[in-house]
C-alpha cells in the first residue's frame, strides 16, 4: 500500500476539534515542525496534546499553543530554556496541564499502544502527582496506578520512510516517536527522504509500516533552534 501524501496540509486536514494529538520530539530533536505548522493552518482547536515538553520560542508546538488551539498539555517538561508561551498562558489560567514524570509518560504511551489499560509505578508515591490515584502495595513497597495514553493522531518526524510507511530515525530524534506511532489511531509522518519498498534494510526498520497511515516528504525540515535565533514566529 502506498501511503504517500502530497502535502503536509493534506496530511493533517481531517484532524478535528477536540482531538488528542501526540507529537514526537524531545525539545528540538525529532520535532515535526512542518506538520505542526500545517495543523495551525488547519484551524483545529480544543486539542489535547501529548509531548515531552511545551515547545520553545514561537514556532512549532509553542506556536500551536500560542495560537489558542491547545486546551490541555500532557507533558514532562512544561518549562525549558526557551519556553515562554506556555508558562504565560498557564499562569493566566488559559491552558490546562497534566504533569507526568518522563519515564511514566513513555510507559503510559507504550501501554496505550500495547493495549494495557493501566500499570503500577512507585515514581510519584507521596507526591501531589499521586493525589486521587489508586495506590497498592507490592512486596512491601507502594505503587501508584497510572492509566494508558492513547491518541486520535500522532504527528511524527523521521529520517527515511518507504512507500509502505516503514520508518528509520536520525539517532536520538527517534525518542518518543516509535511508541507514539503505536498508540495513535492515525499516525502521520513527515520524512526527510522517501524511498521505494525494499530500499530500507528490514533489520534497520524502527517503526513498521503497520503503524503508519500517511507519509509526506519534507526534504529540508526546519530547525527550531535556528528559527528561534532568527526571531521567527508562526503564523
Amino acid at each position: 500500500m502506498d501511503k504517500r501524501i502530497q502535502s503536509v496540509s493534506e496530511a493533517v486536514a481531517d484532524i478535528q476539534n477536540g482531538s488528542t494529538v501526540m507529537i514526537g520530539g524531545f525539545g528540538e530533536a525529532g520535532s515535526p515542525i512542518e506538520l505542526i505548522h500545517a495543523l495551525i493552518d488547519s484551524g483545529a482547536r480544543n486539542l489535547t496534546v501529548v509531548n515531552n515538553n511545551t515547545g520553545n520560542g514561537e514556532v512549532g508546538l509553542a506556536a500551536l499553543i500560542g495560537n489558542g488551539q491547545v486546551r490541555k498539555m500532557i507533558c514532562s517538561y512544561p518549562r525549558s530554556s526557551h519556553s515562554k508561551v506556555f508558562p504565560e498562558l498557564y499562569r493566566a489560567g488559559k491552558i490546562e496541564l497534566e504533569l507526568v514524570p518522563q519515564g511514566t509518560l513513555a510507559e503510559r504511551i507504550r501501554a496505550g499502544g500495547a493495549g494495557i489499560p493501566a500499570f503500577y509505578t512507585p515514581t510519584t508515591v507521596g507526591t501531589p502527582l499521586a493525589e486521587g490515584k489508586e495506590v497498592r502495595e507490592f512486596n512491601g513497597r507502594k505503587y501508584v496506578m497510572e492509566p494508558w495514553l492513547q491518541a486520535d493522531y500522532a504527528l511524527i518526524k523521521c529520517e527515511t520512510a518507504d512507500h509502505a510507511g516503514n520508518l528509520t530515525y536520525n539517532k536520538t530524534a527517534r525518542n518518543f516517536s516509535p511508541i507514539m506511532c503505536i498508540a495513535a489511531t492515525t499516525t502521520i509522518v513527515q520524512a526527510r527522504k522517501i524511498v521505494a519498498p525494499g530500499d530500507i534494510d528490514p533489520e534497520c526498520v524502527v517503526t513498521p509500516g503497520l503503524f503508519v497511515d500517511r507519509i509526506v516528504q519534507v526534504a529540508e525540515p526546519l530547525q527550531e533552534s535556528k528559527l528561534i535565533a532568527e526571531g521567527v514566529s508562526y503564523p
